[in-house]
């Protein structure tokens, strides 16, 4: 009897729990209560692994020591190489006259949530709009290129994965610059170039790169590897299938990619203020090194702006004592003027020290001599 009133009472209460909300309280409360003795029943096993991690710990963290010491020197040696070839193209890119590359802000994010839909690929990370996220921002893993923000959230952001059938994304064969249109298949390990010629230079294993256009993505991430490539002669485009190197079902640890946000009509604007103001900058102090010349030029102004006799006077007889004599015989003082006018074409020696600020300097040092 007991039996039969403790199950019809259970019946009531899951139906109860099923159809309305009344149990719900009381349920959370339980599993207050209940999280208790979860803990005492889960500390044997608990305390067994911490005796085993603390005996076996101490090999395994050597052995992982070793190994990480081994993997940063590599990483050093490749980023010296990658430093010198970032110094090379800086260089290059001078010599064309082309604008630098901005080097884009990463910051690191978590993937929290995914989409249940199975036909939706969409994933959830912990970054949002209080972040600084923004619609469109490219998102990668340690590997590659992953997708792009497509919702935001003050504290969350829904992400869209580049294997989505309404995704595609602009590409280009990193062996021969070929570019096409990589999209997405549904399939988490696919994807497809889309109207590829039978005759395009694209072969297996070949690395599939972002090519920038459409102002979407940074240029340069890789994106995928070609798997296979098929050819039919009845077809004027080829079948190319790629397999993403981004790790989109095993990633946990996301970087979302801060790039520049202006638009390409502002990039070329500061980029034509930006030469010409070095145009500017640096013209100036050109002419003079290439071009000695033009000292010429500007000492008749010098000397005809001083219109006393004592700068012909002291001009000649800074330059040889034995002048002054041919001078004065062949124009008298008063006539100083035109004989003014002749040394630049006949002695720009003797016009030389006239332009000179001091006045009386040449005057003592023919004296000395």
């Amino acid at each position: 009897m007991r039996l039969l009133v403790l199950a019809v009472l259970s019946v009531a209460l899951m139906v109860v729990d099923a159809r309305f909300t009344l149990l719900k309280p009381v349920r959370s409360q339980m599993s207050l209560v209940l999280m208790q003795s979860y803990w005492i029943t889960d500390l044997p096993q608990r305390l067994w692994q911490g005796v085993a991690s603390q005996f076996g710990s101490r090999t395994e963290l050597v052995a992982e020591n070793e190994k990480l010491k081994t993997e940063n020197l590599l990483l050093q040696g490749r980023m010296q190489k990658l430093a010198a070839l970032t110094e090379q193209n800086v260089r290059l890119r001078e010599l064309l006259n082309s604008s630098a590359l901005v080097n884009e802000k990463v910051e690191v994010a978590e993937l929290i949530g995914m989409d249940p839909n199975p036909f939706t690929h969409r994933i959830i990370i912990n970054k949002g709009e209080r972040d600084g996220v923004v619609l469109g921002q490219p998102v990668l893993d340690a590997r590659g290129l992953m997708g792009q923000v497509v919702e935001l959230m003050p504290y969350t952001s829904r992400v869209l994965l580049l294997t989505d059938t309404t995704h595609s994304i602009p590409v280009q064969v990193n062996r021969n610059g070929l570019r096409a249109i990589a999209s997405g298949t549904g399939n988490p390990e696919r994807l497809e170039l889309r109207h590829v010629a039978d005759t395009a230079d694209i072969k297996e294993g070949d690395l599939l790169v972002s090519s920038g256009l459409g102002q979407r993505f940074p240029a340069g991430y890789p994106v995928a590897t070609v798997k296979e490539v098929i050819h039919d002669s009845g077809q004027p485009f080829a079948i190319v299938r790629a397999v993403p190197t981004a790790a989109l079902n095993r990633s946990r640890y996301l970087l979302l990619v801060f790039s520049d946000g202006r638009t390409a009509e502002e990039r070329a604007n500061d980029a034509a203020q930006a030469q010409e103001a070095l145009d500017q900058h640096g013209g100036g102090p050109i002419i003079p090194a290439t071009v000695p010349k033009p000292a010429v030029s500007v000492i008749p102004a010098a000397v005809a702006a001083p219109a006393v006799p004592a700068a012909p006077a002291t001009a000649p007889a800074a330059a040889t004592p034995a002048k002054p004599a041919a001078v004065h015989a062949a124009g008298k003082p008063p006539a100083s003027a035109p004989a003014a006018a002749k040394p630049p074409t006949a002695q720009p020696a003797a016009v030389k020290p006239a332009a000179k600020p001091p006045v009386s300097a040449p005057a003592t040092t023919g004296g000395r001599e």
